[in-house]
C-alpha cells in the first residue's frame, strides 16, 4: 500500500506542479488505504507543501519569479491558508461543493478559448497592491479550507488580473500554493491529524513528481501546460460533480 501511495503521489507532484489538482489523486488514495477523511486531507497538505516548494525551488533557479513582489503574496497567501483552516467547521460545505465545478470549467473553458494565453507577458489590468489584497487572500483561503483546484484558480488570477505568461504565472503559482498549503498544515498538524509516516514516503515521491513537471513546463511552456489546465480542471470538475453528495447530483435526483 506504501508503495501504491507513493506512486500516486508521483504522478499527483507532476500534475501538480503544472496544472494543480493532485490532490484528487492522492486524497481519494488515502482514504483507500484506511485514513478517515480528516486524516485524508491533513495528510495530503504534506505532499502537497513538498510537491509545490520542489516546484518553486526549480522555477525559482532559473529566475521566473520576482521575489520584490512575490514575498508579499506569499505572506498573504500564507496567513489565508492559516484563516481557512481555523474557518473549515463554519462555511457551509455544499456551497462550496455546487460552486467549485462551475468555476472549474469556466476556467478549462477560458483557457482553452483565450488567444491571450501564451508564453510572453501581456498588459496586467491591475496594479501588484490590488491583486495582493484580492486573488492570495480569496484563494489562500479556499486552498485552507478545502482545497481542490487552487493551483488553477492562482493560475487564472496571474494570467488574468496581472497579464503573466503561462510559465511566469505556473511559477508564482507554484509559490503562492506552497504558502497556503503551509499554512494550512500547520493548523491541521497543530490538531494531530496528520499521518506522518504517511505523508513524507508521500512527499518524497511528489517532489520528484514536481521536479519532472517543472522541467517539462519551463521547457514546452504553453504547448504543455494550456492542455494539461483544461484536461486537468475538466476532470476536477466532473470527480466533484460524480460525488453522490453533491448538490447538483441531488437537485437533479429531486428533479428525475
Amino acid at each position: 500500500m506504501i508503495a501504491v501511495l507513493a506512486a500516486v503521489s508521483l504522478l499527483a507532484g507532476f500534475v501538480d506542479s503544472i496544472a494543480g489538482g493532485g490532490g484528487l489523486l492522492t486524497v481519494p488514495a488515502l482514504l483507500l488505504a484506511g485514513l478517515d477523511p480528516a486524516q485524508a486531507i491533513a495528510t495530503n497538505k504534506v505532499q502537497g507543501s513538498f510537491a509545490a516548494a520542489s516546484a518553486t525551488y526549480t522555477f525559482g533557479r532559473k529566475g521566473l519569479i520576482d521575489w520584490r513582489t512575490a514575498w508579499r503574496f506569499t505572506l498573504i497567501a500564507f496567513a489565508s491558508g492559516v484563516v481557512g483552516a481555523l474557518c473549515v467547521r463554519f462555511l457551509p460545505r455544499p456551497v462550496l461543493e455546487a460552486l467549485i465545478p462551475v468555476l472549474l470549467i469556466a476556467i478549462a473553458l477560458f483557457f482553452a478559448s483565450s488567444r491571450k494565453v501564451k508564453d510572453a507577458d501581456a498588459h496586467a489590468r491591475m496594479t501588484p497592491l490590488a491583486f495582493g489584497l484580492t486573488a492570495p487572500v480569496a484563494v489562500g483561503f479556499y486552498d485552507g479550507i478545502f482545497g481542490p483546484g487552487a493551483g488553477s484558480f492562482y493560475m487564472l488570477a496571474f494570467v488574468t488580473l496581472l497579464g503573466y505568461g503561462v510559465v511566469r504565472a505556473t511559477a508564482h503559482t507554484k509559490l503562492l500554493n506552497l504558502a497556503s498549503n503551509l499554512g494550512s498544515l500547520l493548523l491541521y498538524a497543530a490538531t494531530g491529524a496528520v499521518v506522518w509516516p504517511i505523508g513524507f514516503v508521500m512527499a518524497g515521491a511528489s517532489l520528484l513528481g514536481a521536479q519532472i513537471g517543472s522541467r517539462l513546463a519551463m521547457r514546452f511552456g504553453t504547448r504543455i501546460i494550456r492542455p494539461l489546465l483544461v484536461v486537468v480542471s475538466s476532470l476536477m470538475a466532473l470527480r466533484l460533480l460524480w460525488d453522490p453528495a453533491n448538490p447538483w447530483r441531488a437537485a437533479l435526483r429531486a428533479l428525475f
